[in-house]
């Protein structure tokens, strides 16, 4: 399972392992193992062990229905993060995924494949989370790095920070818009950051709707309580799968000669969109 069909992904602590199968009370598709900001400098080496502990159990295996376990590791940039990769690879021990903070050049996930070989992990793919304004500048590029990169992220708050802008919709409308355009063009998902107000739920909902509307295919969250309205979000309607549906037979009945729905050609990626939405609704 990777990040494609993937509406909601919980943030969960790396130092806090009692949060971690609460997820599969919510309707989250998965969950996101922090060893990076939610992990204080002096407790990671001990959270980077209680996460690999957490693996050797394998407690997902259970699960009802498909779920993806990822980890934000420590950017390869830093020592912590060299030693994120270290652990993962001695201990031979992998989640589902893995999300990398402060992705700025392609070259980067190109380390991390290299690391990460294919004949160590084959399952294993990549979110690349664009919060800087180098990263931002790159970003077509890091998209495009790796066959194992599946899903790219805006990362707001830093992102913000790092341009000296305000974390609103306005001032970030091009800075989301670039991380789609790289990420859509490749072919990836494309998750927002989280909304950070956990008791305004209109909020939230309004900003889901919003980034929706610009692309993104899903939204982090920083607290169960903003499942439901991600869920309900990006959950495709009764409408939106009819409408995949008719492009997907339309597509497969041309056979290879032009296709068209409702007087409008279809092409490749709309071909995609459509079989990501069926597949989103099953």
């Amino acid at each position: 399972m990777n990040f494609s069909n993937c509406r909601s992904l919980l943030f969960t602590p790396g130092n806090r392992p009692d949060r971690f199968l609460k997820a599969l009370e919510t309707k989250t598709d998965g969950i996101v193992i922090d060893l990076e900001d939610a992990v204080s400098q002096k407790d990671k080496d001990s959270a980077r062990q209680t996460v690999i502990n957490f693996l050797k159990t394998k407690p997902f295996a259970k699960a009802n229905r498909p779920f993806l376990v990822s980890v934000r590791i420590n950017s390869i940039q830093t020592a912590a993060g060299l030693k994120d990769i270290l652990a993962l690879c001695e201990s031979n021990l992998f989640p589902d995924a893995l999300v990398f903070p402060k992705v700025e050049y392609a070259e980067e996930i190109k380390l991390y494949d290299q690391h990460f070989s294919l004949s160590v992990c084959d399952h294993l793919s990549y979110m690349a989370l664009i919060e800087t304004a180098i990263g931002l500048q790159n970003a077509n590029k890091i998209a495009s790095a790796s066959t194992r990169l599946s899903g790219m992220a805006f990362g707001g708050a830093d992102l913000a920070a790092d341009l000296g802008a305000e974390l609103a919709f306005e001032p970030m409308l091009y800075a989301r818009s670039r991380v789609v355009q790289s990420a859509r063009t490749n072919g990836l998902c494309v998750f927002d950051v989280p909304f950070l107000n956990i008791r305004d739920d209109a909020g939230n909902r309004e900003e889901a709707v919003r980034v929706k509307a610009m692309g993104f295919t899903g939204k982090f969250a920083i607290h169960p309580s903003q499942i439901d309205t991600l869920f309900d979000v990006f959950t495709p309607s009764e409408a939106e799968l009819q409408k995949a549906n008719a492009i997907v037979n339309a597509y497969n009945n041309a056979k290879g000669n032009v296709a068209e729905y409702n007087g409008k050609m279809i092409d490749v990626p709309v071909y995609k969109s459509a079989l990501r939405i069926l597949a989103i609704g099953k």
